[in-house]
């Protein structure tokens, strides 16, 4: 009878988080990181957050501070709704996650004022937005209230690097393409415009972000055919 009570004994914790024997980096975690980047991209494969892909990928710098926005309201958001996950009532869990990612982004926007004002400018409304990206919300209610504070933190770091990926690609092309810079510096020669080479101002144009994306889903599913969907 000791034995089984001593069996059921749960494993302490600090701050509702329990001590896991295992390793930090298992093969299971870090594929919390790179199944993101991957086979399982929530723009390429998931098609979300679209949105941001259309609005902020004119220019390579936006994006990477997007991306970077996104990746720190992402992680903070799991760790802390996955701290509460014991405590919060069902009923209300959808208006304590956007509680939680509004407060995050508040602070974001906050710092990026103040360090980064003519990039917080540029950006504007769209940091405002990520408080209803359906990627920060999905990853919340899916996995960061059924999992640990560590896989949660591990899981809004991949999804986050996932997405700010397919921006920046996006980005570069459009930039480079659409102006013949990138950062805001000229790349292309001179020489180049000389004999005949012109900007295509086409791809400064928002469906050339979603053509984009598209060739992207296009290369991913041709090299890893079980992405694509049977009718």
């Amino acid at each position: 009878m000791e034995d089984n009570v001593s069996n059921t004994k749960k494993e302490p914790t600090i701050l509702f988080v329990n001590k896991e024997k295992e390793p930090l980096f298992s093969k299971k975690n870090r594929k919390l990181l790179s199944d993101p980047m991957d086979d399982n991209n929530p723009i390429t494969v998931q098609v979300l957050g679209i949105c941001s892909a259309l609005a902020i990928t004119v220019q390579l710098k936006p994006a990477i501070v997007m991306s970077v926005s996104v990746m720190a309201v992402m992680a903070a958001s799991n760790v802390i709704i996955s701290l509460l996950r014991n405590l919060i009532p069902n009923r209300i869990r959808i208006i304590v996650q956007l509680v939680v990612v509004a407060a995050m982004v508040i602070l974001v926007d906050q710092v990026l004022r103040a360090y980064a004002y003519d990039v917080s400018k540029e950006l504007s409304i769209f940091i405002g937005l990520i408080i209803t990206n359906c990627i920060v919300m999905g990853r919340l209610e899916a996995f960061a209230l059924g999992h640990g504070v560590w896989k949660s933190f591990l899981d809004g770091i991949g999804n986050a690097a996932g997405y700010g990926l397919i921006l920046i690609i996006v980005a570069f092309f459009r930039e480079l393409l659409g102006s013949g810079k990138l950062l805001g510096y000229q790349v292309i020669p001179d020489s180049v415009y000389a004999m005949g080479y012109e900007n295509n101002g086409l791809m400064l144009l928002s469906p050339m972000a979603l053509i984009t994306v598209g060739i992207l889903i296009w290369i991913q599913r041709s090299r890893n055919r079980s992405l694509i969907e049977k009718n």
